[in-house]
């Protein structure tokens, strides 16, 4: 009976260390996942990497470049062009009417009294022909009459007149109908209307407009001259 007793005895001791040692080792072990540092992902970060694609050649804009206020930058010389042939088409609009820029008379439809009335005295007058020509210096105007006082030819020398040429007038008309000679001066002349042409008369020295002329073809001739 005594000999069992010793033998559980000393078991008794023998678990409770094997027990304590359990315990040490997992006091050891690493908390739990709610109390552990986070763990870094492992996943790598999608990092953006420079393209090793060549960079598309910039195109060259159909459009007029804008300035920095936002406004669109127009070519100086493509804008007078287009002023110009503006100009040189309206001449033969008003040419229609038998009119020409800067004078408020028509040819067939006014008379050398309304002339008169608004321009007054003539400076001086001159014979060609059938017709009268009435020089209004200040006026850059030369205004003809055939017999029955009827406005047959109107012609300008406005300064702005005088900087065109050929080329430009071409570009704006075309070919003229028809091209005549006077001396140094070419005139070339193009069909408005049935009654009225559009003559440019350019000096050879110069290459350049010394005046135009609205013809009234019909009248010119009166049929009072006898």
């Amino acid at each position: 009976m005594m000999k069992r007793y010793s033998k559980q005895a000393v078991a008794y001791p023998m678990l409770i260390a094997s027990m304590l040692m359990f315990t040490a080792c997992t006091s050891t072990e690493q908390p739990a996942a709610s109390e552990a540092a986070p763990i870094a992902s492992t996943t790598p970060s999608a990092a953006v990497e420079p393209s090793t694609a060549p960079s598309a050649a910039p195109t060259a804009s159909t459009k007029p470049a804008s300035t920095p206020s936002g406004n669109i930058h127009v070519n100086p010389v493509n804008s007078e062009t287009t002023s110009v042939t503006k100009q040189i088409k309206e001449m033969l609009e008003l040419a229609k009417l038998g009119k020409v820029a800067g004078i408020e008379f028509a040819a067939e439809t006014s008379f050398t009294d309304d002339v008169e009335k608004a321009w007054g005295k003539v400076d001086h007058k001159d014979v060609v022909g059938s017709t009268i020509y009435a020089t209004y210096t200040k006026k850059n105007a030369v205004i003809g009459f055939n017999k029955g006082e009827q406005i047959v030819d109107i012609r300008s020398s406005a300064p702005k007149l005088q900087t065109l040429t050929l080329n430009q007038i071409e570009q704006a008309l075309g070919k003229p109908a028809d091209t005549k000679v006077n001396g140094d001066d070419m005139i070339y002349i193009y069909q408005a209307t049935d009654a009225f042409q559009l003559k440019f008369i350019i000096p050879k020295s110069s290459g350049k407009v010394d005046h135009i002329s609205v013809f009234d073809t019909k009248h010119s001739v009166n049929n009072m001259a006898g």
